[in-house]
């Protein structure tokens, strides 16, 4: 079952080896570590790692992100990739972005546990991803889940996907979901408004509100901000 869940977004600005000494976005960063660490925390059997990608799969445990996915350098022929410093294992198979930052993420952390690598497609129905919670819900007597999403990327004329009026009400919709926490309210998503206003974490959300149905979690909203236009939810839900 689930014990506890972490929530953070996948912004190329979260990897070290791609911004330099430079802080980007410091206090997301720091939010995002601390997310993590509190559900490393929770004593887990396994923490399986969810992210939006181009299809819907379960990928080798040992895989680990591909920075040339962001810009950084670029896989080898094999399709392995040389890994950031701190990742447990170089080369190893590259996964989905979103799913690699949650590996590295968890390598950043220190975690050298048992993990399970999830992506799913923005295709995927609301139904289809409280399935694939369930499933992963029922993974270990410990299992914990970490999340990666973003919000609406449209909320400013420089936003990737420029202004979209509805972004702000999307997005305090699921802030108010996660901060209650209301996680079943993030069933009510609607795929295509979420498509058009480029909310990548849709799916994701979906799949940790089927993870943690019937289990009583308290929440700790540690991060909510739109500093690029997208909007970043940082969160650690546990007991």
């Amino acid at each position: 079952m689930i014990i506890a869940a972490a929530l953070c977004p996948w912004p190329p600005l979260l990897v070290r080896e791609l911004t330099g000494v430079d802080p980007v976005a410091a206090e997301l960063r720091e939010a995002c570590a601390a997310a993590v660490g509190a559900l490393l925390a929770a004593a887990l059997d396994v923490v399986a790692v969810v992210g939006p990608a181009a299809s819907t799969a379960e990928w080798p445990a040992g895989g680990r992100l591909n920075i040339a996915a962001f810009g950084g350098p670029a896989a080898s022929s094999d399709g392995s990739t040389t890994q950031p410093a701190g990742s447990a294992a170089a080369p190893a198979a590259a996964v989905p972005p979103a799913v690699g930052l949650g590996a590295y993420l968890l390598d950043q952390a220190g975690y050298a546990g048992r993990r399970r690598l999830y992506s799913v497609t923005e295709d995927e129905s609301p139904e289809d991803c409280d399935q694939l919670g369930k499933e992963i819900s029922g993974t270990a007597p410990r299992t914990g889940l970490l999340v990666m999403g973003d919000g609406s990327a449209r909320h400013s004329p420089r936003a990737p996907g420029y202004f979209d009026e509805r972004a702000a009400a999307f997005d305090a919709e699921v802030e108010r979901a996660l901060r209650a926490p209301d996680l079943g309210a993030l069933e009510a998503i609607d795929p295509a408004l979420a498509r058009e206003l480029k909310a990548t974490g849709r799916p994701a959300w979906q799949v940790l509100s089927g993870a943690a149905r019937g289990t009583v979690l308290r929440a700790d909203v540690m991060y909510a901000d739109d500093p690029f236009g997208v909007m970043y939810f940082v969160g650690f839900f546990g007991h």
